[in-house]
């Protein structure tokens, strides 16, 4: 295990947390699929924990609020959210809006960790900026059980990248392709997040939306887990170019991808 930088420029994927409505059946599923421990967190918006990986933090998990404003047995979607990092959360909430984005929740401050809040960018994919404190986000990289990238799916990507790129000083690198719309995200010359459009392949029921990749040892043995715990695989194991993936959700339906990568 390595431990990430401290302070990280801004725009780089920092952290990543999921709000849910079991809150104790999510920490199980969890806890055996990465081998997580939890201890609680920030409380401002409800019960609160952070998976911990050796005693240092990787991802966090939150209690929804009851969904009393729908209809009868529907409830608030859940999804992993990705933050991106910021120096100055209200000046990036502000650049937000002026570009076309959406601010949903905040800027506000998290205890002593850290400020935060929680936007959209103008195609609707929701997204976290986090303006670290004492929390400076995930500390563990390329084990398993720890996010390793963060790729925005979205229906075309030159748009949107116009808009990611007014928040954050990103190169941006296109995959020169006929027949793939993909883009990737470098801050200080390095990889960092990458963009990928679908077209009207993008799933209706989702819309546009970032994906975390979760690093695992085994892709296939992992899937099995998955769906011993209750999950669904959508995607069986396949292997690309970086390392072999599949993915899959968990019990609430919070999607996300596994991956054993090529190089670690």
């Amino acid at each position: 295990m390595t431990e990430a930088a401290i302070r990280r420029t801004p725009g780089t994927p920092c952290w990543v947390s999921l709000m849910v409505h079991n809150l104790a059946e999510t920490q199980e599923f969890y806890g055996t699929l990465f081998g997580w421990e939890f201890r609680p967190g920030p409380q401002q918006l409800g019960p609160y924990v952070r998976g911990l990986l050796d005693g240092k933090e990787i991802a966090g998990i939150g209690q929804l609020p009851p969904g009393r404003q729908l209809p009868p047995g529907r409830q608030l979607p859940t999804a992993w959210l990705t933050y991106l990092a910021t120096d100055d959360a209200d000046k990036t909430a502000e650049t937000i809006r002026s570009h076309g984005g959406t601010v949903g929740v905040g800027p506000l401050d998290a205890a002593e960790a850290g400020r935060m809040a929680i936007a959209s960018d103008p195609t609707g994919a929701v997204f976290g900026i986090w303006q670290a404190a004492a929390h400076t986000g995930t500390v563990v990289a390329g084990a398993h059980g720890t996010p390793v990238w963060n790729e925005l799916i979205t229906r075309e990507t030159s748009w949107v990248a116009t808009f990611y790129k007014s928040l954050f000083d990103y190169d941006v690198e296109a995959l020169v392709s006929a027949d793939s719309d993909e883009m990737t995200l470098r801050l200080d010359g390095r990889p960092v997040a990458s963009l990928r459009g679908t077209g009207r392949a993008l799933v209706r029921d989702r819309g546009a939306h970032w994906m975390t990749y979760f690093e695992v040892d085994d892709t296939d043995a992992a899937a099995k887990v998955v769906t011993g715990l209750g999950g669904q695989v959508l995607r069986a194991p396949w292997d690309g170019p970086n390392g072999r993936f599949a993915t899959v959700a968990d019990p609430e339906g919070a999607v996300f991808t596994i991956v054993r990568s090529a190089v670690r």
